[in-house]
């Protein structure tokens, strides 16, 4: 197993999959591909939104989606929430919520999907706020505008204690004010793109430049991070197959997106006092208890210092 840490420090409730039902999960493919929200329409006029059906799939019901914390219905712009976010008091902010940089991939939108699960309040960043809210409802407060103007990204913050980086997309090197934030979670690609060889090395060149500035980026904040890399993501079903975490496994093996989101969104119930960077692949070792999980990996760190 590779496993670095710099050390670890309380982590944040997050609800126990135990406190939900017992309900086997069925796959989260129906994913739209990257920058693409699906939209749902039905013959006979129905509100339902997109995600409150696939809750209802999921979990028995549209009795359990107040459960799942879907809050009072917002404008379909979004403007309510954003009104009142404009109007609070910095100075008794509340930081409960969980960023996810890129609302609009593939691997955004799973993420997004088991944090509703789970009963997290969601920001997300999309382009298109609109198709967000269709996609989503007021399960998650989607942000759009311009990186490059501090006053998107201060609103992008607000209220935000964790952060979900998904897609080396840029965002975190926009990012100059870092108050506030408890954990960044980072999904890496960058053991694939340092075990690429050949022709595929020098397609991979410009992306492994990228992830390494990421992942430098994030070591050297001094906010506590959970970097996950890898291996070669695959879209296939999720929760068909076990881990390996083995030196090495994320430079040659393969591993399901879907699977990825879930340690993704796992990783946020175990804050590390600096940092932690785990290798994983999909393989044998089963793993029950996600949380207990991590927990065992920053205690074996600690020892190998």
């Amino acid at each position: 197993m590779s496993i670095r840490l710099t050390s670890s420090a309380p982590s944040p409730s997050l609800p126990s999959r135990r406190e939900l039902q017992e309900v086997p999960h069925p796959s989260l493919s129906f994913f739209p591909s990257r920058r693409s929200f699906t939209r749902c329409q039905a013959k006979k006029k129905d509100n339902t939104s997109f995600t409150d059906r696939i809750l209802d799939y999921i979990e028995g019901g549209p009795k359990l989606r107040r459960w799942y914390g879907a809050p009072d219905l917002l404008p379909k712009d979004g403007s309510g929430k954003e009104a009142q976010e404009d109007d609070s008091s910095d100075g008794e902010e509340i930081r409960d919520a969980v960023l996810v940089t890129d609302g609009e991939s593939e691997m955004g939108q799973m993420v997004i999907l088991l944090l509703i699960v789970k009963r997290v309040r969601i920001k997300a960043l999309v382009k298109d706020k609109r198709a967000a809210l269709d996609a989503f409802g007021t399960y998650v407060e989607p942000v759009a505008g311009d990186a490059n103007e501090k006053s998107f990204l201060k609103k992008a913050l607000k209220g935000v204690n964790s952060i979900v980086y998904t897609e080396h997309d840029g965002f975190l090197s926009k990012v100059k004010d870092w108050r506030g934030i408890e954990h960044i979670v980072m999904l890496s690609q960058l053991a694939v793109y340092r075990g690429s060889t050949g022709l595929q090395a020098m397609i991979n060149g410009s992306l492994k430049k990228i992830a390494e500035r990421d992942e430098e980026l994030v070591i050297s904040s001094g906010i506590p991070y959970t970097i996950i890399r890898t291996g070669s993501l695959q879209s296939t079903p999720g929760g068909q197959q076990g881990f390996s975490f083995e030196e090495g496994v994320a430079e040659k093996e393969r591993m399901s997106k879907e699977d990825a989101a879930r340690i993704c969104t796992e990783a946020l119930g175990t804050v590390p006092r600096k940092g932690l960077i785990v290798e994983v692949a999909n393989g044998e070792e089963q793993v029950p208890d996600w949380k207990a999980w991590f927990e065992e990996q920053l205690k074996i760190a600690e020892q190998q210092q």
